[in-house]
């Protein structure tokens, strides 16, 4: 069953018995912001809040703002190879066939192979926060096993090079005897899909964990139960969507009418203030800020071309050392810190040098549009599924046909001609409806949609599924349960408080009824 237009796409896979194995919905706007955002997409399936137990999957994006953005949504029976392949084919069909760039998951085995196989050319990449929260548990049998964690985490962060991190990596096992571990053995095989070394060459728009998918799985509680149905989980999802819209409108309002100061008198930082975003702009402001922490030293120059050494101070003990070149010939800046490849954002190395170099605005590709509170997306002019209801035809045909006049009037408005050729042909095209409306006087011209959302309810609910789950032990949820059970005790002891005080209470006047009596 599917239902396909220019405010929804929904479809389902059936069971036989009718009940639902996968179900997968996105919006039009979503579809348009795919455009601009689908470059990095966090994709997670740890959450499952529904009466039939099924998993919900997300594929989240990241806006100009640093805003995480929904481009689609799932239901899923079984978490296996077949399912993931449908799941991520029905997304790129809906997305216009385009696979992003980037694509982070969790660690399961039958997403990569789907992706493998769905999306080939895209960069995967394994949440590196699932991995190391594993280690406690793979390696405590091993004496040291507190050294291991802190060892291998010094590993896995600190190394700055491929070679380093191998020869760091076999030398953190032969330290620890753990060259025989399969385990670790397994993980350095695929080494090339989460630690960041192998990685950070590549825009990730700061995710290096599931996290964001996540975080959105937990906005989504505001809107949706576990009694949820099919049919209100995904009219609650269209809510969800406008409230994620508002608060990039608001975002938008705020960029337009407020300004950051400049937080040093750097006319490259207000280069950046004038364009970017102000999620973005206070990102390039801690860079510069950190420049005090920098000192740079030119260790060798020829032919425009010049070679820095940039020290950092850390910690009141330790330096680090970068190696940053500058061709002025080109205008162009390169150095070992990734920061610009994986956030698009001008590391405090480079700046520092550009300030040695006396460079007073930065080359335009240093500065992106993808960050810019400039450019006129063209997303913002197409309703939401949740501004009109689903079901109307008339709205569904009429958002479908500014949709794809959109491109043809930015095309024809590139010159008078064009211009003048769209004007004949909407001439043509109106005079032609006229006249097929005049012959339609007097009788229905009304369509029917064979298939709507509503007949989702007379599906079969699927059985009760045990699924992965989300983890357990996430960040900060040790933290939640002492606060919980602090706040349990602390009720605890008020209550039995209050009882003592109202034992006395009963007692006292208990001792006062006895005094009456005996002095009646």
């Amino acid at each position: 069953m599917k239902e396909k237009n220019q405010n929804f796409f929904f479809e389902l896979e059936l069971e036989e018995d009718q009940s639902i194995k996968l179900a997968f919905w996105a919006d039009a706007r979503s579809r348009a912001v795919f455009e601009y955002f689908g470059d990095v997409i966090s994709f997670d399936t740890t959450y499952n809040t529904n009466r039939y137990n099924l998993v919900c999957g997300s594929f989240v994006g990241v806006n100009h703002h640093g805003q995480s953005t929904l481009l689609g949504c799932s239901l899923m029976k079984k978490e296996e190879i077949e399912s993931f392949k449908w799941l991520f084919q029905c997304w790129l069909r809906c997305m216009g066939g385009n696979a992003p760039k980037e694509f982070l998951t969790d660690q399961c085995a039958s997403m990569k192979r789907a992706l493998e196989a769905c999306m080939p050319t895209t960069i995967h990449r394994w949440c590196i926060w699932h991995i190391m929260k594993k280690i406690p548990s793979k390696l405590n049998g091993y004496k040291r096993h507190a050294d291991i964690e802190q060892e291998m985490s010094q590993v896995v962060w600190n190394s700055h090079s491929k070679d380093s991190f191998d020869r760091n990596w076999n030398d953190f096992l032969l330290n620890f005897g753990l060259v025989d571990n399969k385990w670790l053995s397994d993980l350095y095989e695929d080494r090339h899909i989460w630690v960041p070394i192998y990685l950070d060459h590549h825009f990730w728009a700061r995710m290096r964990s599931t996290q964001r998918s996540e975080s959105m799985h937990s906005f989504f509680n505001k809107f949706i139960t576990r009694n949820s149905s099919l049919i209100q989980f995904v009219k609650q999802y269209d809510n969800c969507l406008g409230s994620r819209e508002q608060a990039e409108k608001e975002s938008d309002a705020a960029d337009f009418h407020t300004v950051i100061p400049c937080a040093t008198k750097s006319s490259i930082e207000a280069q950046f203030q004038d364009v970017y975003t102000h999620q973005k702009f206070r990102e390039v402001q801690a860079q510069f800020r950190g420049k005090a922490n920098c000192i740079t030293r030119l260790t060798n120059s020829a032919l425009g071309y010049s070679v820095y050494e940039v020290g950092e101070q850390v910690s009141s003990s330790i330096f680090n050392k970068f190696v940053v070149t500058y061709d002025s010939v080109a205008a162009e800046v390169k150095w070992q810190f990734l920061l610009f490849e994986s956030r698009w954002i001008l590391c405090r190395h480079a700046l520092n040098v550009l300030s040695f170099e006396q460079v007073s605005q930065v080359s335009p590709r240093y500065i992106l549009e993808r960050w810019s509170k400039k450019v006129k997306r063209r997303y913002t002019h197409i309703k939401s599924s949740h501004d009109e209801p689903l079901l109307e035809p008339r709205s569904k045909r009429f958002d479908q046909l500014v949709f794809h006049s959109q491109n043809i009037c930015e095309f024809a408005s590139e010159s008078e001609e064009l211009t003048a050729i769209l004007h004949r042909a909407y001439d043509n095209v109106m005079a032609e409806m006229e006249s097929l409306k005049a012959k339609r006087k007097g009788t229905s011209s009304l369509s029917h949609e064979d298939t709507n959302l509503e007949s989702v309810n007379e599906l079969q609910s699927p059985p009760r599924i045990r699924t992965r789950g989300r983890p357990k032990n996430r960040l900060g949820l040790k933290l939640d349960k002492q606060i919980a059970n602090a706040t349990k005790k602390k009720k605890t002891k008020v209550l039995s408080e209050v009882k003592v005080m109202f034992f006395k209470f009963v007692v006292i006047e208990f001792i006062f009824l006895v005094n009456s009596l005996a002095n009646m």
